[in-house]
């Protein structure tokens, strides 16, 4: 019995299945069927029969989703084909006519049943959905009124409670309603800000792409735009803001309304003003500083072709004695009168000054004229300077040194006209001062090669970059090499063998002299110690340079001590030249460390004699062997006849050096009759190209092998 009501179940399934609203599977849905064929069957066959039973049947289709009307016509004529045929009683009971006609009216009937059943399920089922609709209809619309409501407290608490001023406006610009804080930005009064349009509220910094965005956005052309705006308040004061406009559409998506969002930027703008002048301006004098001054200069060398400048760059001169003497304090005071001066020179159109810092200020003008324009500003600043300024109780006289810089717009950049005129300046005060000087371009690039010589010089040490030269000292009685004079040159990569007179000024500005006379001091005992190896013993004499900053420096001693002890060369070998001028007016401190030198063997000679202008008498004091008489003296000896007054001189030193027991030495010697001469007057040695120029110390080892050096017959 159990495999017919699977069929039949089956047979239904497949009747109904592709109607029905189920998520079930069809296998699914026919094994659902099967409890309900099964109570269809009992229904069938009961005693007594009640078809109400099929109502149930009826009531379960439709609350298993099967609420197509075809699925109800679908059910019906499945059972009443197959009810019977598949689930109706065998044997006798179903069999006959009488039999199969009840089974029959019993299938009717239970149709009748299940059509009841689904209706009035339907019918409920209906209901209720119509009713939970009805509900849910009910609670959204009341849920949307509150939301509204809540949406519209929101808006009016942002609305009024909002830092940032708020105003709506149509799209012809009528303003329709502010909010408080809007309305204190505009100074309070409703009148002045409801009811107008925003078309009275033109600026004249009004930018032109403002009204453009506006005509934009009322037209629909863009939703939104933000700008910086500023506004007349009533009483005729500046508002200035951050505004952002925001355009409202309807329901459709067609422009409503404006809606204005403001920000009250005037004590920030106020505050960045401030800060920008701060930046910009000198603190001490007020004077535009060099951030402002580059901006105007390079607005100036930016202009169009046949524009011109000129600029004058002053430093005060001797103002650190100003500070030194009368304290800061005056010295800004100094420089504030200084500045008004200035600004009171710098009155036409074009022009400009400023304070780059210190004591150093910078007058621009511009113009097509400015070669003459400079020239005058110069005068005028040098004339306003020279009228006295009272300061504590005492009167002083302003000098300043002016280097001018005078060109076409777009030669240079604002960096090369200021280094050009810093440049220019410090040849006007190394020519006394109080003058002014216009830029030239080979002294601009002798200053620029000796800047870079001097940030060179440094790492050439460090690089091994110098080397020495050997210039023969020469016995003139015979023409032997005596000795030799150490002469350090740098090899630089860029401008080739460069002599001291190139860096040494530089190493002693620098302090850098102290580590390299130490490296010439050790490289040319080295090489004197070398040479007496090479002669078996015999001692060339090595003449080493010593400037100014050495003899200061206080490890002067230890160190020529210790470069003589590493090396084994013996102290009678080693001359240190000093210049005369070196030792004007020396006192008993610097001259120290020559006398502990000199008393250890080592010669000292006064290098240069005669250009010093030296008491003779201080000959006595000085620990000097030696002197070695300046070139000056001797060239008047080259040519015959030769000077007498020279020869005079020459005499004279020499016997005076003998007399203390001083050797003589002499330099610049250039022809036999010249060298003939000083042998003549009872000089000792000599040195010269006449007997050999500098070179490599092998040159002066063949020399003195040799005895090829030239003599004076």
């Amino acid at each position: 019995m159990e495999d017919r009501i699977a069929r039949f179940a089956t047979i239904w399934g497949r009747a109904i299945f592709p109607v029905t609203a189920t998520s079930l599977t069809r296998t699914e849905f026919e094994r659902h069927l099967v409890p309900l064929t099964r109570t269809l069957t009992e229904a069938l066959r009961a005693r007594p029969f009640d078809a109400a039973v099929a109502q149930r049947v009826g009531a379960e289709l439709v609350t298993v989703h099967c609420t197509d009307p075809e699925a109800l016509a679908g059910t019906l004529g499945v059972v009443e084909s197959y009810l019977v045929l598949y689930c109706g009683p065998d044997g006798p009971e179903g069999s006959g006519v009488g039999g199969a006609e009840e089974y029959r009216s019993r299938c009717a009937r239970l149709q009748h049943g299940i059509a009841a059943g689904y209706a009035r399920a339907l019918r409920e089922r209906t209901l209720s959905e119509q009713e939970a609709i009805a509900r849910s209809a009910l609670t959204a619309r009341t849920d949307a009124q509150q939301a509204l409501h809540a949406s519209e407290e929101r808006f009016r608490a942002v609305f009024e409670g909002a830092a940032v001023g708020i105003g709506i406006a149509d799209l012809d610009g009528n303003v329709l309603e502010v909010n408080d804080t809007l309305l204190q930005m505009f100074g309070g009064l409703e009148g002045h800000v409801r009811s107008r349009n925003v078309s009275e509220w033109g600026h004249p910094d009004d930018t032109p792409h403002v009204w453009r965005m506006y005509g934009e956005l009322v037209r629909g052309e863009r939703e939104s735009y933000r700008v910086e705006k500023p506004y007349y308040r009533h009483d005729g004061t500046v508002l200035w803001t951050n505004l952002t406009v925001s355009l409202l559409r309807d329901a459709e998506g067609k422009p409503q309304y404006q809606l204005a969002l403001m920000e009250d930027t005037t004590e920030r703008r106020l505050l960045n003003l401030r800060l920008r002048y701060e930046a910009t301006h000198d603190a001490l004098t007020g004077l535009p500083n060099r951030t402002l001054f580059f901006e105007r200069l390079e607005k100036a060398l930016s202009g169009a072709g046949g524009a011109r400048y000129g600029l004058c760059y002053l430093d005060l001169d001797g103002f650190k004695t100003v500070n030194d003497s009368l304290g800061h304090s005056a010295g800004d005071r100094l420089l504030v009168e200084v500045a008004d001066r200035l600004q009171s020179c710098a009155t036409g159109p074009g022009e400009v000054v400023a304070r780059l810092g210190g004591d150093e200020f910078v007058a621009l003008t511009t113009g097509p004229d400015t070669e003459e324009k400079v020239t005058d500003l110069a005068v005028r600043i040098l004339t306003a300077l020279s009228t006295p300024i009272r300061l504590e109780g005492r009167e002083l006289t302003v000098r300043g040194s002016i280097g001018i810089v005078e060109g076409r717009a777009k030669e240079r950049t604002p960096a090369e006209v200021l280094r050009s005129a810093d440049i220019t300046m410090y040849r006007a005060k190394a020519a006394g001062g109080n003058r002014f000087e216009f830029a030239d371009a080979e002294a601009d690039a002798r200053a620029i090669t000796r800047h870079g010589l001097t940030n060179a010089l440094p790492a050439a040490l460090e690089r091994g970059e110098f080397f020495i030269e050997y210039q023969p000292l020469v016995h003139m009685r015979d023409g032997s090499v005596h000795g030799a004079e150490a002469l350090v040159r740098w090899s630089h990569p860029q401008y080739g063998v460069l002599g001291p007179d190139r860096f040494i000024p530089l190493a002693e500005r620098t302090g850098l002299i102290v580590p390299l006379g130490r490296w010439v001091l050790e490289e040319a005992v080295r090489q004197a110690r070398i040479w007496q190896r090479q002669h078996g013993g015999a001692a060339l004499r090595i003449n080493v340079n010593l400037s100014p900053t050495q003899l200061h420096h206080p490890g002067l001693v230890a160190d020529t001590v210790a470069v003589l002890e590493k090396s084994g060369l013996a102290p009678g070998a080693l001359c240190l030249e000093v210049t005369e001028s070196a030792l004007i007016g020396a006192d008993d401190e610097l001259l120290e460390p020559l006398r502990r030198l000199a008393a250890l063997g080592v010669d000292i000679a006064l290098d240069d004699f005669g250009t010093g202008y030296s008491n003779l008498a201080n000959l006595r004091r000085l620990p000097v062997s030696v002197l070695k008489l300046d070139r000056s003296f001797t060239q008047g000896m080259q040519q015959q006849p030769a000077n007498p007054v020279d020869v005079k001189i020459v005499e004279g030193i020499v016997a005076l050096a003998h007399s203390l027991e001083l050797a003589v030495t002499v330099e610049g010697v250039e022809t036999g009759v010249q060298a003939a001469q000083l042998r003549d007057l009872g000089c000792d040695t000599a040195q010269g190209w006449y007997y050999a120029r500098p070179g490599a110390p092998d040159r002066i080892h063949t020399l003195s092998l040799s005895d090829a050096v030239p003599t004076a017959s």
